[in-house]
């Protein structure tokens, strides 16, 4: 039996139909996809992502799990060894290690955030103006980052903090105003290589005034890089904050951070003898900056268009 030439057309009609439906049913595969497609094949990165976030958890929600306060000293439990009571041992004044610790993560993060915050803000702005504007504005910026990266990053560091104190709150001014002359060396980078493009060019000629064209246009094409260097930035201040603070440049006792932790634990009796004084603040120090660093890593591949596929 032979079907009817109407009935086979209105099937075949039908089957276009479906078969164009399911195509446009289908979600487009948009940037943001592809690249958190590309971070998850990173295997480092993505376990480093979960370090991280627990760690930043046990940073602030140190008062509910933290066995003890970290100011608490236990008059039965000087230079004590780890025990039931003290998992991570005890310090030469009776306090607890681990609750130190756990305190100590909310400082050593803290400082890394703040202070990556105060010199990427700085770093946009003068980047911002000196790749967009160019000219003199470019000439005077560039020499301003030229004399700044000129002097020994730590000795500065060192010399600042001496001056005005030790303290929390100086190590974040300090460390968010030497930092930023990578960023803005990086963002003039991108505004050089965007602001000849054909969208900027079209943005002109409708009339978008200055800010409006770097603030809409540029810098989110830019972002990539700056969230590089911002998590590269973080690393490298929770590092020069241990460094100060084993100095004892840095956080001031009784408050409590990783590396306040291994300036107490100085003398070679306590390195040889104690380890459960100085060991877990090292650890906590090198696993942060290890995952930080992978994320970093991560995310550069994921925001190369080179390596993306």
């Amino acid at each position: 039996m032979t079907a009817n030439p109407a009935q086979a057309s209105a099937v075949e009609s039908n089957q276009v139909q479906a078969a164009l439906s399911a195509q446009l049913s289908h979600e487009p595969i948009t940037l943001r996809k592809l690249i958190w497609r590309q971070f998850l094949r990173h295997r480092l990165a993505v376990y480093s992502t979960i370090v991280l976030i627990l760690i930043i958890l046990s940073a602030v929600f140190a008062p509910l799990i933290s066995p003890h306060s970290p100011s608490y000293i236990d008059p039965l439990a000087f230079d004590q060894g780890p025990t039931a009571q003290h998992l991570l041992g005890t310090d030469r004044v009776g306090r607890d290690v681990l609750s130190r610790l756990i305190y100590g993560g909310r400082i050593s993060l803290s400082v890394g955030v703040v202070a990556v915050s105060i010199y990427m803000v700085i770093g946009m702005i003068l980047g911002s103006l000196a790749g967009y504007y160019g000219g003199w504005v470019d000439g005077i910026i560039s020499r301003i980052i030229d004399v700044v990266l000129s002097f020994p990053y730590l000795m500065l560091i060192l010399v600042l903090v001496s001056l005005l104190g030790p303290g929390l709150g100086n190590i974040m001014m300090v460390l968010g105003l030497l930092g930023w002359p990578q960023v803005a060396r990086i963002l003039r980078g991108e505004f050089l290589r965007l602001r000849s493009n054909d969208f900027i060019m079209a943005a002109r000629v409708v009339g978008a005034k200055d800010s409006r064209i770097i603030i809409n246009h540029i810098i989110p094409n830019a972002m990539g890089p700056m969230l590089v260097a911002a998590t590269f930035g973080v690393a490298n201040a929770i590092l020069s904050e241990s460094a100060l603070s084993f100095l004892g440049l840095g956080v001031q006792p009784p408050a409590s951070s990783w590396g306040q932790m291994l300036n107490d634990a100085q003398s070679l009796t306590i390195l040889e003898s104690k380890p459960w004084l100085w060991v877990p603040p090292g650890i906590m120090i090198l696993i942060s900056v290890l995952a930080i660093n992978f994320v970093g890593d991560g995310l550069r591949d994921a925001l190369d268009p080179q390596i993306r596929r």
